[in-house]
């Protein structure tokens, strides 16, 4: 493994572990991509067994190091988004957008930490936290002559383009910083792959709802037009703001639903269309990486890869294509758990990154605010900042281990994980009758969750439970 020189005394402010030294020639570029609905098994990094080749991002974990115990923010979109963003588990508020934008003016974001530290900052892709005036699902129709405000460019972002939620969500449009492209004036009728060739169920496969759509938009080339604008905007920065390092946050919208693969990978992987959009994806990080190469900036550049949360990919897939989406984990996406919300997580650091890393620790998405403050040696966090982030750059750089242990991780206001034990209480009444029973597993031993332990150690699981209730009640504060 590569030494490196670095002194790293951490301080505990609210929350977050911040360096009070880092010695680095320069601060780093930050590139960080986010899949949608991709499991933890898909790639072969993870998974030998995988029928989807993906070797751009198996590039980043032999490049790079590849974390094993990490955590999106939550087993859906929002949630996860919503953590990354801003530091904190999204247990802490309404994931609900009928409310408007879920991250309030003032709180400081990922990308407004490192704007205020001189970065240029970007976003391309799926945002899904939210618009005001227009609302998601809002059954009067959007006055899309107003600007789109509380979206990135109210948060910290220089500049926006991209969608406001899921391809499988209307209205269909592209944003522009805070205005529509093209207004979505024309009508599109719902997608479904029932009764196909590959048996996908009704929220498969080519599934979109009905909706307004801008005219000429077609859903099958958005995932490739967002690969094209995160290369514009790398092309772009090196152009013209070589005294600024870049912070570009690509979130895609594929593989989530509609699994619409162009041509060129139709039928190419070993998992039907949702593994040949995978195959694209992968198709697309290695162009990203390319960019950076050719712009002169890969050395210099941190890139992160994960996914929002696990996959739709049922039992009946794993049968029919032999792919384990999960890896061997238990659920998917929406699940409580690890196949809902244990990520891929891979960093590549050439500069700075040992190559070939594997880390066992426990991170969750919450984390990077932590982890990019102290990188860029931040101290101007206030109480109430990024409450629930976790420094885990000595991880990355290999440095030793931060002066204290992993907090409980709060994956939802169900589901607590603390060291290797992990608590899931029932969210209702089953429909038989009896009450929900609670689980309890102990994930060093039984990673896949086929052990509860709830009768043989009520005392591990009142322990949990209690800090559950505890987080929950110092929210309210």
């Amino acid at each position: 493994m590569i030494k490196t020189h670095l002194f790293l005394a951490l301080i505990l402010v609210p929350g977050v572990a911040l360096a009070d030294s880092v010695e680095t020639a320069a601060r780093p570029n930050v590139v960080v991509i986010l899949a949608d609905d991709m499991g933890y098994g898909d790639c072969t990094a993870n998974n030998r067994d995988s029928k989807i080749s993906t070797p751009n991002i198996d590039r980043l974990a032999n490049e790079g190091i590849r974390f094993t115990d990490a955590h999106s923010g939550g087993s859906s979109c929002i949630p996860s988004r919503y953590a990354l963003m801003t530091g904190r588990f999204a247990a802490r508020q309404s994931m609900a957008l009928s409310n408007g934008p879920l991250i309030e003016k003032e709180r400081m974001t990922v990308a407004s930490l490192l704007r205020q530290h001189g970065y240029a900052t970007a976003m391309v892709g799926k945002w899904h936290l939210g618009f005001d005036p227009f609302l998601q699902n809002k059954k009067a129709p959007a006055d899309y002559s107003k600007l789109l405000r509380g979206g990135p460019v109210d948060h910290g972002f220089d500049a926006f383009f991209g969608m406001h939620a899921s391809l499988d969500l209307p209205p269909y449009f592209y944003i522009r910083d805070r205005r529509p492209v093209t207004p979505p004036t024309d009508d599109v009728a719902a997608s479904s792959s029932v009764g196909g060739p590959e048996e996908w169920n009704n929220i498969q496969g080519a599934f979109w709802r009905e909706g307004k759509i801008a005219p000429g938009l077609k859903l099958d080339e958005v995932t490739p037009r967002f690969f094209d604008e995160a290369i514009k905007v790398i092309k772009k920065h090196k152009s013209g703001n070589e005294d600024k390092p870049l912070f570009l946050y690509l979130a895609l919208p594929s593989p989530h639903t509609p699994w619409i693969p162009v041509e060129k990978f139709r039928g190419k992987s070993g998992a039907g269309m949702y593994g040949d959009f995978v195959l694209q994806v992968d198709s697309g990080i290695g162009r990203v990486l390319d960019s950076l190469k050719a712009a002169g900036i890969d050395q210099d550049t941190l890139v992160l890869f994960s996914s929002d949360n696990g996959p739709v990919w049922y039992d009946k897939d794993v049968e029919k294509f032999g792919h384990d989406a999960v890896g061997g984990l238990r659920g998917m996406k929406f699940a409580s758990w690890e196949g809902g919300h244990r990520m891929p997580f891979l960093v590549r650091w050439p500069r700075r990154i040992a190559q070939g890393g594997v880390c066992e620790q426990t991170i969750v998405f919450s984390d990077l605010f932590a982890t990019l403050a102290e990188l860029i040696q931040s101290k101007e966090q206030s109480e109430g900042t990024a409450e629930d982030s976790v420094s885990f750059l000595p991880w990355l750089l290999e440095t030793g281990k931060p002066t204290r242990e992993r907090p409980p991780i709060i994956h939802s206001r169900s589901t607590i994980r603390d060291g290797d034990w992990k608590l899931i209480l029932p969210k209702q009444r089953r429909k038989s009758k009896g009450e929900a029973v609670a689980e309890l597993y102990n994930l060093r031993t039984d990673l896949a969750e086929q052990t509860n332990f709830i009768l043989k150690h009520p005392e591990i699981a009142e322990r949990l439970r209690q800090e559950l209730l505890s987080f929950q009640d110092r929210k309210k504060q």
